[in-house]
């Protein structure tokens, strides 16, 4: 995110009726009622505003306290288990530019896999993975650590299909153990714990 052209950091503050905000060159608006949060999402919750059986969604973990009652959403998806960066909004126009594929929107994730991923499997989530409804897109991935048999593995992705990453790697033969979206675009999770949000 930028403030007048230059990058800004948490707990920098700007004016609206000033200063020209943006998150990846694309401008923010700052008309009265627009809000904006980065939230970490715990495992368990759902990326909905409302579901019919009852499960917790993010919306539930920010609480009317925070959001005033604005009717907000969230800028795409993480699947129940998956945990990290998920950005709420009611500005329509900002949550299209970020998940359009056009726009290309960089998503960094830290993936756990069960065993550790051979060389040649890290080339193929490069390259793409054939799935039962395409290949996917090349994404950039490297091996970050590993420990007991598992590895730590860094994917960014500027599209994707639905569950892509674990699908990816269960169709390469691993066992997802942990998903976490931990940047999207310039924006990323910072000091945030599970379950805590902050506004933007």
């Amino acid at each position: 995110m930028t403030c007048n052209g230059n990058v800004v950091a948490i707990g920098d503050k700007a004016s609206a009726a000033v200063d020209v905000l943006s998150v990846d060159g694309i401008r923010v608006e700052t008309e009265p009622g627009l809000e904006y949060y980065a939230l970490n999402k715990p495992a368990g919750v759902v990326t909905t505003s409302s579901d019919p059986q009852g499960r917790a969604t993010v919306l539930d973990l920010l609480g009317e306290e925070v959001s005033g009652g604005k009717r907000l959403f969230a800028v795409g998806r993480l699947d129940k288990q998956s945990t990290g960066l998920v950005l709420l909004t009611n500005d329509g126009f900002l949550a299209n530019r970020l998940m359009h594929p056009r726009f290309e929107v960089q998503r960094e994730y830290l993936v756990g896999v069960e065993p550790v991923p051979t060389p040649g499997h890290l080339a193929q989530l490069r390259k793409g993975v054939p799935l039962e409804d395409g290949v996917t897109a090349g994404a950039r991935v490297s091996l970050v650590g590993e420990s007991g048999g598992r590895g730590q593995v860094a994917m960014t992705l500027h599209t994707g299909k639905k569950r892509q990453i674990r699908r990816s790697f269960e169709q390469l033969g691993y066992r997802v153990v942990s998903l976490a979206r931990v940047r999207v675009g310039s924006l990323g999770l910072g000091s945030l714990r599970p379950g805590e949000c902050r506004r933007h």
